[in-house]
This record gives C-alpha cells, sequence and structure tokens, in this order.
C-alpha cells in the first residue's frame, strides 16, 4: 500500500523559509500534504491561528498537494480524521532530535499505524525557527533573508502594534 498523505504539524507562528523548504520537500513525496497548524495558547502566540493559516495558503498556493488546516486535540485523532497515517517533521539539528524521537515514539503509541519522517531543511535554514524570527522582529531586526516577503510585514505590523 502506498502512502499518499501524510501531515506536517506545528504552530508556524511564524511560517520561515526553513517550513516552507520542509513543505517543498514533502510535496515532492507524497500526494498530499495537510500542514496543520496547532493552537497553542500556552506558547503565546504572535499570530491567531486564522493569521498563521491564511499566511501557509498564500505561500503555498502555487503548490496543488498542499492543503492547511487547524489542528485541535491531539495530532493522532487529527491524522486518524484526515486519513493521514504518516507525520512529518523537520529537523534542524541533533538538539532537535531527542525531542522530536520522543514524540514520534508517543504518538505511535497512541496510534500504532502512524508513521513519523523526519525531513532536514536545506542547510541555509538550519539555523532558522520562529522564536529567533520573532525576537529579532520584535529588536527592530531585518528579517527579510528568514521569512517571505508577506510575513516580513505582518511581522513589522504586530511588532510597531507591540511598541
Amino acid at each position: 500500500m502506498g502512502i499518499t498523505r501524510a501531515v506536517y504539524p506545528g504552530s508556524f507562528d511564524p511560517l520561515t523559509f526553513g517550513h516552507l523548504d520542509v513543505i517543498r520537500r514533502a510535496s515532492n513525496l507524497f500526494e498530499e500534504v495537510i500542514v496543520g497548524v496547532a493552537s497553542n495558547d500556552a506558547k503565546a502566540p504572535m499570530f491567531s491561528t486564522e493569521e498563521r493559516i491564511a499566511m501557509i495558503e498564500e505561500e503555498t498556493r502555487d503548490m496543488a498537494n498542499i492543503s492547511v488546516r487547524k489542528i485541535e486535540g491531539l495530532l493522532v485523532s487529527f491524522a486518524r480524521e484526515e486519513k493521514a497515517m504518516v507525520v512529518i517533521r523537520g529537523l534542524r539539528a541533533v538538539s532537535d532530535f531527542e525531542f522530536e524521537f520522543q514524540m514520534a515514539l508517543m504518538n505511535r503509541s497512541l496510534e500504532p499505524r502512524l508513521e513519523t519522517v523526519f525531513l532536514t531543511p536545506k542547510e541555509d535554514y538550519t539555523y532558522l525557527s520562529s522564536r529567533i524570527v520573532k525576537e529579532v522582529a520584535q529588536l527592530g531586526g531585518d528579517v527579510t533573508k528568514f521569512v517571505p516577503k508577506a510575513v516580513v510585514e505582518r511581522l513589522r505590523s504586530k511588532c510597531v502594534r507591540a511598541k
């Protein structure tokens, strides 16, 4: 049985070029990739779930096999509902592996059919994280090398309002 549908979950707060690179790589491997935008109020997101979904849809509109949806509740439940038994996770560095490995094992414990596939982004993006991008933007730094233009504008707008 071939794998046709995968889920790439994350908070994407904000979407970075590293995220987009993983999305493109996944779109070449699977017939359909669902980018699942997780809502985690404990992380105090800069952008609402709806804003993050809009950013991803805008930047992936040229990829016919990508769809974007909100994840509410457990990832394994979302994957079951979407009939996707593969989870895509990006690994930037060895430091990411331990946490991602634990999550993959927990997910498989909850849903034995669920497989996790780790993808590495292009080397240019291995140091990128949404947290660092937000911090640079909040301190007035140039983030144009890290996020798409539409995201840059949204970041600037949020950072101006926050001051």
